[in-house]
């Protein structure tokens, strides 16, 4: 979602947005009602988690226009259901022409459903326990949304020693980001709130 030459872009007269988001129709809906609008519960998150997962090495917006195949195709990403998924689950999710069919990503997938039913507190709470206080400077353009944090590090080396795959420091990052944990909405997004409160909750 970078290599835009402009912090915006405007689609509507009286709205802007970051200008990643004004390349496809599904970007435009993806940003203005779910891509930093914070988010908890245990399935929700673990559908992002896996879906960012999926993303690593290619374009967002292809996931996004396979996201229903996926929920179809994941038991609507339900943890407990994801968990119990075998081998016949990994040769028909091998097979479904509707989502990403990478053996690695689909293993750690169902992987990471066993590990999330593991954690004592839940994904929620140990995802978001990871969200920095609000209050730093918002980035002007896209040229200043970082790849990584100190904090999306951390969490994906706590996720690995509790068992989970797939999910480095820029995917912990771009997770943080699609669910509020960060607010990188630029500058000049109608989207863009003060940083008045702390994100974590």
């Amino acid at each position: 979602m970078s290599g835009a030459a402009t912090s915006v872009l405007r689609v509507e007269p009286d709205r802007q947005r970051c200008a990643w988001a004004n390349s496809a129709p599904e970007y435009v809906t993806y940003h203005d009602e779910e891509w930093g609008a914070p988010l908890h519960g245990d399935d929700a998150l673990f559908e992002r988690l896996c879906l960012e997962a999926f993303q690593s090495g290619l374009s967002w917006i292809t996931i996004l226009r396979k996201r229903p195949a996926f929920r179809a195709a994941f038991a609507g990403f339900a943890i407990d259901a994801v968990a119990d998924f075998g081998p016949d689950d990994e040769a028909r999710l091998m097979a479904d022409a509707g989502i990403v069919r990478n053996r690695a990503k689909i293993a750690a997938a169902l992987n990471n459903a066993r590990a999330a039913q593991q954690l004592p507190e839940g994904l929620s709470e140990l995802l978001w326990s990871f969200a920095p206080a609000a209050g730093g400077p918002r980035p002007a353009t896209l040229a200043d949304v970082p790849a990584t944090s100190a904090e999306s590090v951390a969490m994906a080396k706590e996720l690995k020693r509790r068992g989970f795959a797939f999910v480095g420091p820029t995917t912990a990052y771009a997770l943080m980001q699609a669910t509020g944990m960060v607010d990188d909405h630029v500058a000049d997004c109608f989207r863009a709130q003060p940083h008045s409160e702390p994100a974590g909750g």
